[in-house]
């Protein structure tokens, strides 16, 4: 047969968990080039390494230093396709909303192929509630799309810690309020889950979800926001019993489909057919599982545990009943071998390349698929107005320890550079328990010494983010201000979370009948929200003792909850 063509990978290193990071270089001044990735399709380009087709810009630039020019990209892959295929995992992707709507609107209008309509498995992050995405899925699932209903995933719920018993159960009715809000009718919601892709936590009963009610009745696509961590999800359905059991090793051959109207592919995984036998080994499987102590875990699988627990409050693990899942290798990114064939393994160069493993004709002519789709980006978002370097210091990805302070009439709270709440008017004292990532500073100042702060600091080492001094700050919009009036509820319950955009939030507790007046500042463009009521509403009760002499509280931190392994100390 004729010898497939040698694809050189111009792949960098982002994204691929468990692998070393190299800095991606992106560089806005390259045009596109016209040539698309032999792998998606994709225009190539060294632009944005979030846009379809980014290469790293000194690796484009090498490839068509020739006399050929960009025809020097020809047979290259994107980096996106070269993590697919060497690390099996799906790098995050975005489109403009328009863009992505419309390319979202007419994939979904497409025919039904197996006479039944797709089903939407939409992912939020709930620290972001009210989802400011979810309002465009009724559109979506408007009379003309046969789409079969919608099951709603909250994600991220390990970095928030428990604030009375019963939370999950809290969290869940707020995100099903949140959908029904957003124009969701109860008809098309199918189910509210709860996970976390990256733990694990809530996946195995994510997986028994969708197969004891959707089974293999129809494709479904995997919908969410930039940054609601939804290729982290599809990589962990990809590993689970969710896949059919050959499609990890052969997930990056033949598994993508273009988008209609655009050179744009898509990722996808076959869905495993789950017949009664199969159900019944899963089941089995579990119940093993379940009756497993930490003490029987091997060395490797209580370190991997360990790390998790660091990584958050609640944890679970996505096993494999219909085939041993081999251990991900480390992907090991050096920028200076990134050209080589697809088909070979950077880790050593071999003559002899191994068999391509592929789908037979079988396995696929009756398939139903899990399409991964790229993130809709969030309007008038404060991640937006950031540099890589900022957005992974603003962006949880850890247990969140919330932060709580006394403040009187006459102090601010500064959330980093990125946010600002003054306490203009009360009686009393109130508690304000800051829930962000911990690496944003919280400062405490006085009304007549905040604006001089923020001048002197915004930029620099105090604040944090945004980073990069006076030059910086120039381009970085101005804090805009909002009043907010709020009424307390008592000592040991927040009356309400204000929301400073996607930095973080705030939650208010204050005596009852307490009448507060408050002005919340956020980057101009960027939006304030007062969620009432509060999502962790007891939250300013997990903080240890007074510091002397501040207006800071210790921090205390709850013990991390494992799902499905019995653990002294868990119930």
């Amino acid at each position: 047969g004729r010898a497939a063509a040698r694809s050189r990978a111009a792949g960098g290193g982002v994204g691929a968990s468990g692998g070393k990071r190299v800095p991606v270089t992106a560089d806005p001044s390259v045009p596109p080039s016209g040539v698309g990735c032999s792998g998606c399709g994709a225009e190539l380009q060294c632009r944005d390494a979030a846009a379809p087709g980014f290469v790293p810009a000194d690796k484009y630039r090498s490839l068509c230093a020739g006399p050929g020019g960009a025809a020097g990209l020809r047979d290259a892959v994107c980096q996106r396709c070269w993590v697919l295929v060497h690390g099996g995992r799906a790098l995050r992707l975005e489109l403009p909303p328009e863009q992505h709507r419309a390319v979202l609107s007419a994939a979904l209008r497409s025919p039904p192929r197996h006479g039944r309509g797709p089903l939407l498995l939409y992912l939020l992050d709930v620290l972001e509630l009210p989802d400011p995405v979810l309002p465009q899925l009724p559109a979506l699932l408007s009379p003309d799309v046969p789409a079969a209903g919608l099951l709603v995933v909250g994600n991220k719920v390990d970095l928030l810690p428990a604030d009375s018993p019963g939370h999950l159960g809290r969290l869940r009715r707020s995100v099903t309020a949140d959908c029904l809000r957003a124009g969701v009718s109860r008809e098309q919601l199918v189910d509210v889950r709860l996970v976390s892709a990256k733990t694990g936590f809530g996946m195995e009963g994510l997986v028994s979800r969708l197969q004891r009610s959707w089974k293999c009745a129809g494709d479904v696509y995997l919908l969410g926001a930039t940054n609601s961590g939804k290729s982290t999800l599809f990589n962990a359905l990809l590993h689970s019993d969710y896949c059919k059991s050959r499609a990890p090793d052969v997930v990056g051959r033949a598994t993508v489909s273009p988008w209609p109207g655009t050179t744009l592919n898509l990722l996808k995984f076959p869905i495993i057919n789950p017949t009664c036998d199969r159900i019944f080994r899963r089941q089995e499987r579990l119940k093993e599982e379940a009756l497993k102590t930490e003490d029987q875990l091997s060395d490797e699988e209580r370190k991997h545990l360990n790390h998790l627990k660091k990584q958050g409050y609640l944890v679970g693990e996505v096993g494999k009943t219909f085939k041993r899942q081999k251990g991900n290798p480390v992907i090991d990114f050096d920028p200076d071998m990134l050209s080589y064939s697809i088909d070979e393994d950077p880790c050593h160069i071999s003559k002899k390349h191994e068999k391509r493993e592929e789908f037979t004709y079988n396995e696929v002519k009756d398939a139903r698929w899990c399409f991964d789709t790229p993130g809709i980006i969030k309007e008038n978002c404060v991640l937006n107005l950031l540099t890589e370097k900022e957005v992974k210091m603003a962006l949880p990805t850890q247990a969140i320890i919330p932060r709580t302070f006394v403040l009187k009439p006459g102090m601010v709270l500064f959330l980093a550079a990125l946010g600002r709440i003054d306490y203009l008017q009360g009686e009393k004292s109130a508690w304000f328990s800051v829930v962000a990532s911990n690496l944003l500073p919280v400062h405490i100042a006085t009304l007549s010494s905040a604006d001089a702060m923020y001048e002197k600091h915004a930029g620099q080492e105090f604040l944090k983010v945004p980073m990069g001094g006076k030059e910086r700050m120039k381009e970085f919009p101005p804090l805009v201000p909002q009043d907010i009036t709020l009424k307390g509820t008592g000592t040991t319950e927040a009356v309400a979370d204000i929301k400073l955009s996607s930095a973080g939030w705030v939650a208010v507790t204050a005596h009852e009948e307490e009448e507060l007046l408050l002005r919340a500042y956020t980057p101009r463009g960027t939006t304030v929200v007062v969620r009432e009521p509060p999502l962790l509403p007891y939250i300013s009760n997990i903080r240890g003792p007074r510091i002397p002499g501040t207006a800071a509280y210790r921090t205390k931190k709850p013990p991390s909850l494992v799902e499905n392994l019995k653990i002294a100390g868990n119930r």
